[in-house]
């Protein structure tokens, strides 16, 4: 079975293994687009994005034009001479020069089951939403936002330990298993075994971009939907609350619903155990805080050492 010739787009951590998996499988790739290198650190220098760095250290061609709306840069895409171009959390709309450019189009690697969350942060807002599952699903692209058909689906079940780490770890593994075995079929002569399907009919729900805002905690919301935040917002951009006159911050990295009812004011501190009051009478204990300027610690060692007391208020 030949290899295809392809083009691979992607920027995040999520891309990486895809693109390993494709190189292991023995496609070609003509060239990887990922996005621009961004200032990082404390001295800001621009910094290559996961893919850009895995990329050229397995020594291929790497662009990363700002868009695609330069001729220029249109033409180069298409000079590739690409069977398929497969994309994974690449971060540009890709005009139809573009998607229409490959033989056989490109191909999506998206972290969700279509048409469920489409857009920017999949992972995080199926877990903020409760859902019970989640997936990969290998979509033919089209003009519009995660729209086209899907060629291949799997789903993985979220768990009450589920967090947006150890879901974005399993998704993109699945993601670089299943793509592999899509292109297989193209491998063996178009069109593959696997026939598009359109997405289901209904309403489709955004997932729209993380913001640095969303990780300040609203006390007034109940435990359930925090305890989800917090696993959905790790590692970010990361939950936290302020205490005390001068605000100190406090980030939480894990916590668990409490049991029983409470009638104190949501933000309280209950207990040594760093239990905290909610919305709706419910409780979350706090079970791994990070004051500022230290390192992570277990909540009741964190009240132990004096870093707080039963009553105050968390805001």
């Amino acid at each position: 079975m030949a290899g295809l010739k392809l083009i691979y787009m992607g920027t995040p951590d999520f891309a990486v293994p895809a693109l390993a998996a494709l190189m292991e499988a023995g496609h070609e790739i003509a060239a990887v687009y990922s996005q621009p290198p961004r200032p990082a650190g404390r001295g800001q220098k621009p910094k290559p994005s996961p893919v850009h760095a895995f990329a050229e250290k397995h020594g291929l061609i790497v662009r990363t034009p700002e868009n695609f709306k330069s001729a220029q840069a249109r033409a180069e895409f298409a000079a590739c001479k690409a069977d398929l171009a497969v994309v994974a959390a690449y971060g540009l709309i890709l005009p139809e020069a573009v998607l229409n450019a490959p033989r056989f189009g490109c191909l999506n690697i998206h972290a969700s089951l279509l048409p469920r969350w489409r857009g920017a942060a999949p992972i995080q807002r199926a877990i903020l939403a409760g859902d019970r599952e989640t997936g990969v699903s290998v979509m033919q692209m089209e003009k519009g936002l995660d729209t086209g058909p899907v060629l291949k689906m799997q789903s993985v079940a979220i768990t009450a330990k589920t967090t947006a780490a150890s879901l974005h770890d399993a998704l993109a593994a699945l993601g670089a298993e299943m793509i592999t075995e899509v292109l297989a079929d193209y491998a063996r002569g178009a069109p593959p075994d696997a026939v598009p399907q359109a997405q289901l009919s209904g309403q489709p729900c955004y997932a729209h971009m993380l913001t640095r805002a969303e990780g300040r905690i609203d006390w007034t919301e109940t435990a359930e939907a925090l305890e989800r935040k917090i696993r959905a917002l790790n590692p970010w951009p990361g939950v936290w609350c302020v205490y005390g006159e001068n605000q100190k911050r406090l980030k939480i990295h894990a916590a668990e619903i409490a049991e029983g009812r409470t009638e104190s004011a949501a933000g309280e501190v209950l207990d040594k155990n760093l239990t905290v009051a909610c919305g709706g009478g419910t409780a979350l204990r706090l079970v791994t805080v990070q004051p500022e300027g230290k390192k992570p610690m277990d909540g009741t060692a964190f009240f132990n050492g004096g870093g707080i007391a039963a009553g105050t208020a968390f805001h």
